[in-house]
């Protein structure tokens, strides 16, 4: 062994289609010279890298203070994904008695590099793992289960699977399914996928209304340096394309996926398209402004406004009408919208006092209806 790796024992086995499994301790202090924390961003191109949260200091603090206390029990796996660049060498002799051979037992180097160029990633243990590199107790040695993957997609596979029981955000679970191979996925996860990837399309999409103005947990490094830009909540558009998906008068549902069917992923895009570009053209005072700005960009607004898209689509022929169409409908309710100034006059509101809850978004539904369904009788 040299200074530039760490060699230690371990069981190899394999699991899935042929991927190798490793189980090895290792001191505690040398998990984070070896394995990278990779938390969720995207690239300029908008490529998403990474999967972990950012780390949660009182946690870590907690964990660092128990392992401080001495001799502790701490038999936690850390689990990691590691590159083929490591190297298993089987040991030598006859098996023995009684050995179903499930795992082989070897010696694991492992080599260590500068930091964001490691052998491994952290896929579950962020948390223990700046712990146990903060505390005085550095040499304790930790369990480590590690399979061997190149595929950034088999990773994020891993970490929402592995979390999928703890208190991880919604948002951030949200944000990888898209990228994610679904047919692993439990059924509930991957009815979740279409809705993001749908708002992946929208933000990236530059003839989308809503080009690069969606907040997404990846974006949480950028914002400071386009400050402005991003103004929608991506659980908002996400809650307004599955309300109308899951709705059987939404404008989505024909379209989405069904059983074995996979959907028309184009269709509701189209939709969707066309429906918010028209109503950024009949409130351009409103649209992309600060949510304390405009309640349009309010997470009450976007799903308030998916309902009326659900009403003039049921009215339209076609799927959800022509741009031209669609515009003239939402004309009709434009001088009784209240978005950044007055008092909705149906509901007796101030445009600045609708809030994000349950009670407010009803409101604010019942109002844009009750307009349109006024209008479209005269």
């Amino acid at each position: 062994m040299t200074k530039n790796e760490i060699v230690v024992r371990a069981l190899h086995a394999s699991q899935g289609d042929g991927l190798d499994l490793y189980a090895f301790f290792i001191r505690g202090e040398d998990i984070i010279r070896v394995a990278d924390i990779s938390r969720i961003e995207r690239s300029e191109n908008d490529t998403l890298k990474g999967f972990q949260r950012p780390e949660i200091q009182q946690h870590v603090k907690g964990i660092t203070e128990y392992l401080n206390q001495g001799k502790v029990l701490f038999p936690n796996s850390i689990i990691l994904a590691m590159s083929p660049t490591v190297r298993f060498s089987a040991s030598r002799g006859t098996k023995p008695t009684g050995d179903e051979g499930l795992g082989q037992a070897g010696t694991l180097t492992i080599p260590i590099y500068e930091e964001g160029e490691r052998v491994a990633w952290i896929v579950d243990g962020q948390q223990r793992s700046l712990a146990l590199a903060q505390s005085q107790n550095k040499a304790l040695p930790v369990p480590v289960i590690a399979f061997i993957s190149d595929s950034l997609e088999i990773q994020r596979e891993q970490f929402i699977l592995v979390n999928k029981a703890k208190p991880l955000p919604t948002r951030l679970i949200n944000e990888l399914l898209p990228e994610t191979r679904s047919m692993l996925l439990p059924r509930d996860l991957n009815v979740r996928k279409v809705p993001y990837e749908l708002c992946n399309l929208l933000n990236r999409d530059q003839k989308s209304p809503f080009h690069k103005l969606i907040k997404r947990p990846s974006d949480s490094k950028t914002e400071s340096k386009q400050v402005g830009a991003a103004v929608i909540i991506d659980s908002a558009v996400t809650k307004m394309i599955r309300n109308s998906m899951n709705n059987p008068l939404g404008a989505l549902y024909p379209y989405k996926p069904n059983g074995s069917d996979a959907g028309d992923l184009q269709a509701m895009y189209t939709i969707l398209v066309t429906f918010w570009s028209a109503v950024r053209d009949v409130f351009p005072e409103a649209w992309a402004k600060d949510p304390r700005q405009s309640r349009l960009m309010h997470s009450a607004g976007i799903e308030a406004m998916g309902v009326l898209m659900d009403r003039i689509n049921a009215r339209l022929p076609g799927a959800g009408g022509d741009y031209a169409s669609v515009r003239k409908e939402l004309e009709r309710i434009a001088s009784a919208c209240r978005w950044t100034s007055g008092t909705w006059d149906h509901i007796g509101i101030a445009w600045n006092e609708l809030q994000n809850t349950s009670r407010d978004i009803k409101r604010l539904q019942d109002a844009l209806v009750r307009a349109y369904t006024t209008e479209t009788k005269r």
